[in-house]
């Protein structure tokens, strides 16, 4: 059994916690998350997996139950202990009987305001977690009886880097602004060196901020964010998505970007859905 993002939604709502937090802790995380699979062992004895698609930031996961496999693109991790999860690929999790993974879904992660880190170095692989967070913090977490306490452990964590650094701002101030313009006006052409002249800093400089926070390109954190968003669409109410809402000269462009972001498997889910959009566009 496979479950895909944006096309299970019962299950991504239901079989994972998720609290979002509030400002300004919330210009760092997206939010924090804790699977809850108690329920599905008895279908799946032989365990299921989790795919999801190509995102921005990245992932702190703590593992609180059994080793689990992590897929990124087609090399597959063997998770017995805690790890860095950068989210610019496709990711597939095979779960089984005793997995139970606590984690923290970062937009930026607020460790870079206190350390020198390039998360732009941190690609393609699963990276042991001790260097981004104390290894006394993550046993008391792994310790500590239910989620909640769990958050409120890790979020008072941030909140103090947060504020001890409350005057070095800038670049995530900058990249989140963008970011957060782009989303919500559907904005994924505008040039950065557009961008960068908003801000009076240099196209070089716009991009080692993007580079450094978030780990990729501005060009690339925006059309990841515009797949996303496009894909979120399509899957909810394909019968008023259109291309042309998310810049896209054609269906043909719309489709490229799409198989360009997803696996084979993943996008097997959508061919019913592209089906259907053919057919609209057609008349």
């Amino acid at each position: 059994m496979q479950h895909v993002e944006f096309f299970h939604k019962d299950h991504f709502q239901h079989r994972y916690h998720r609290v979002h937090p509030q400002e300004p802790l919330s210009h760092f995380i997206d939010f924090f998350w804790e699977t809850d699979f108690d329920s599905l062992w008895p279908k799946h004895p032989d365990g299921f997996s989790d795919a999801l698609f190509p995102n921005i930031g990245y992932t702190y996961l703590i593992n609180l139950g059994t080793p689990f496999i992590m897929q990124l693109d087609d090399k597959n991790f063997e998770m017995k202990g805690d790890g860095f999860l950068p989210r610019l690929t496709s990711i597939e999790c095979y779960h089984r009987p005793g997995n139970k993974i606590f984690g923290i879904k970062f937009r930026i992660s607020p460790v870079i305001l206190e350390k020198k880190i390039d998360f732009s170095e941190y690609k393609e692989y699963i990276f042991p977690l001790s260097y981004l967070i104390d290894r006394k913090l993550i046993e008391k977490v792994k310790k500590t009886p239910s989620f909640e306490k769990r958050v409120n452990i890790l979020a008072g964590h941030y909140q103090t880097i947060v504020d001890k650094y409350a005057g070095s701002w800038q670049p995530v101030h900058i990249v989140r602004e963008i970011l957060d313009h782009c989303f919500q006006n559907n904005d994924f052409a505008t040039s950065v060196e557009t961008f960068a002249k908003k801000y009076e800093i240099s196209t070089r400089t716009l991009q080692r901020y993007f580079e450094t926070t978030t780990g990729i390109s501005s060009k690339k954190a925006l059309q990841i964010m515009r797949i996303r968003k496009a894909v979120a669409h399509l899957a909810s109410s394909p019968e008023n998505f259109h291309f042309s809402l998310y810049g896209y000269y054609d269906h043909s462009h719309f489709v490229k970007h799409l198989k360009s972001f997803t696996s084979k498997t993943t996008l097997a889910h959508l061919q019913p859905h592209l089906k259907l959009l053919r057919a609209l566009h057609a008349k």
